[in-house]
């Protein structure tokens, strides 16, 4: 008929019925990468509520490293593990009563730990490197040369002037020193503000090994790791359906009159 306009649809590649079995394909793997996503989101905060504690420091005893009020994540050691050098969390009746202390420790068991040659820490007669005080020197009062017991620790805050740690309990019959079964953890980072891990000091690395970072580095990529494949799998559905409906359009188109 002359006036008569019809509407012509493309064919299909073939009838082949490949579309159908690529967005099958498509979904399975959205789907796995949803679940998997799942697994390694849900897996690291798992994971990060067995290994660490999160505390808020009280005091300014700890700056310039941690500042007051800032949220640290700390994890769960025995004080077998700790080393010089390490940012610790403690309790300690004769110093708190049933809180949580931190400090960093800067002398086990068998140190012997003095203060100050040319304004610094000395060590088993070595003079400790201390980059994270203000003005790399330990601006502390003199006090005598302890001999730490086996099985304890000497601790000192950051800022030296005014922390009350081992210093402050110099006249106890533990001379300052406090016990390693009194730690509960090891500080690895400040999450609040984000100021990062904590680096591990070297001026301590000539008298022994320092501990290494805990697994927090891993469990943030696990869970950054799972929240984009769930994002990515989860996004999959809604992309396919606008491509699908782009491309069927994109098949029909109006013919000319006959």
């Amino acid at each position: 008929m002359g006036g008569e306009s019809t509407t012509r649809t493309a064919p299909r590649s073939g009838g082949t019925g490949r579309g159908p079995a690529s967005g099958r394909t498509g979904q399975r793997l959205s789907g796995l990468a949803v679940a998997l996503g799942l697994v390694l989101f849900l897996g690291g905060f798992a994971w990060a509520a067995v290994v660490y504690r999160p505390y808020t420091v009280p005091t300014s005893s700890m700056t310039p490293t941690i500042d007051m009020g800032d949220r640290v994540l700390a994890q769960r050691v025995d004080g077998d593990q700790v080393r010089r050098g390490d940012v610790v969390v403690f309790t300690d009746k004769s110093w708190v009563q049933n809180a949580p202390v931190v400090k960093r420790v800067v002398a086990v068991g068998g140190d012997t730990v003095s203060c100050c040659k040319q304004g610094k820490l000395t060590v088993n007669g070595k003079e400790i490197d201390e980059p994270y005080l203000k003005g790399g020197a330990a601006e502390i009062k003199n006090f005598p040369t302890v001999e730490v017991p086996a099985g304890r620790l000497f601790l000192l805050g950051d800022e030296r002037q005014g922390s009350l740690d081992s210093t402050a309990h110099l006249d106890d019959a533990a001379k300052g020193t406090v016990a390693r079964g009194d730690v509960t953890a090891r500080v690895d980072a400040v999450v609040w503000p984000m100021k990062g891990m904590l680096e591990r000091p070297t001026g301590f690395e000539a008298l022994g090994t320092l501990s290494q970072p805990g697994p927090l580095r891993t469990i943030v990529l696990l869970i950054v790791a799972g929240a984009v494949l769930v994002l990515a799998g989860g996004a999959y559905g809604p992309v396919a359906k606008r491509v699908g409906a782009s491309r069927g359009r994109a098949r029909t188109e109006p013919a000319g009159a006959r």
